[in-house]
């Protein structure tokens, strides 16, 4: 296969997956009537078959047996499990509770938060339009906060524990698909313990309420699993500069269906906070693309 077909491809994949994680909301928003810690069970629980089931048709078993036999991996996967579910269980109470635009805005600060982890963690030396941006950025937080008297936690929390998930499992070398599964693994007998509670304390919404939610439920492990495979397709065919500019498809997405569709409250101070959000955004992608043409020459 040519070189600008498997881009092309990669391409299509990267949309499918920012495109999908982009109108996800409409799917947490028709389970909206279960309570978001029963939702992030049937999150956990119905991923774990579904990851299983592509590792065992991409015949992935020797690979993960393989990552797993590292020092530390276990470990590791077990701190980023936790990240990524209360990153979902975050996300699930922001879409139930009317607060997309705040989570757009977690995903949207995603990169400029990977930029201060890398400073903290790595230490990387940041480049002027770098500070910049994260100048910018920290504007844009402060404007909200300080005209509301609160800090604006979801989109915070969802950055940053996005973020240092991002950075974890760049520190661990094992498939998305296959990290994915241990995750959800090492979370399964907390998800179903607390199903058993509510089942228990008669309030359940699995298999109680009817066939349409129950069904729905059950689709969240393809909600979660699917978007992750096109993503780890796209990355293997693409740039990481590609990726990274087509990653702001989501929370573009997410912004435009909580002001439009869902009519969330958009004033002002929250245009002011935004614009600087993306001024800072903008000259990040700018500093990304110099930087990779100056490489180039």
């Amino acid at each position: 296969m040519s070189i600008s077909r498997e881009k092309n491809i990669g391409v299509l994949f990267a949309l499918a997956a920012y495109g999908f994680w982009g109108f996800v909301p409409f799917y947490f928003k028709a389970v909206g009537h279960v309570p978001a810690m029963e939702i992030l069970t049937h999150r956990i629980i119905w991923s774990v078959p579904m990851t299983a089931i592509l590792i065992a048709f991409a015949k992935d078993w020797p690979k993960l047996k393989e990552a797993l036999s590292s020092p530390g991996v276990l470990r590791t996967l077990f701190i980023t499990a936790l990240l990524v579910a209360t990153n979902w269980l975050v996300f699930i109470y922001a879409v139930n509770t009317g607060r997309v635009l705040q989570a757009s805005l977690g995903y949207y600060i995603c990169p400029l938060v990977n930029v201060l982890l890398g400073v903290i963690f790595l230490r990387e030396r940041l480049r002027r339009l770098q500070v910049l941006s994260v100048l910018f950025a920290a504007a844009g937080t402060a404007i909200i906060t300080i005209h509301y008297g609160r800090i604006p936690w979801i989109a915070l929390y969802l950055g940053i524990t996005f973020s240092t998930y991002g950075l974890l499992r760049k520190t661990i070398r094992i498939e998305s698909v296959n990290g994915l599964f241990m995750e959800t693994s090492m979370m399964f007998p907390f998800a179903a313990g607390y199903l058993v509670y509510l089942g228990i304390n008669g309030s359940i919404s699995f298999g109680t309420i009817d066939s349409k939610t129950t069904l729905l439920l059950i689709l969240a492990g393809a909600v979660t699993t699917f978007p992750l495979v096109w993503f780890t397709s796209a990355a293997r065919r693409l740039q990481y500069t590609t990726m990274g500019l087509i990653q702001y498809i989501a929370p573009s997405l997410m912004f435009l269906l909580a002001v439009f569709r869902y009519q969330e409250p958009f004033t002002m101070i929250n245009f002011m906070s935004f614009g600087c959000i993306w001024a800072g955004l903008a000259i990040y992608v700018f500093d990304t693309i110099l930087l990779r043409r100056f490489h180039h020459i």
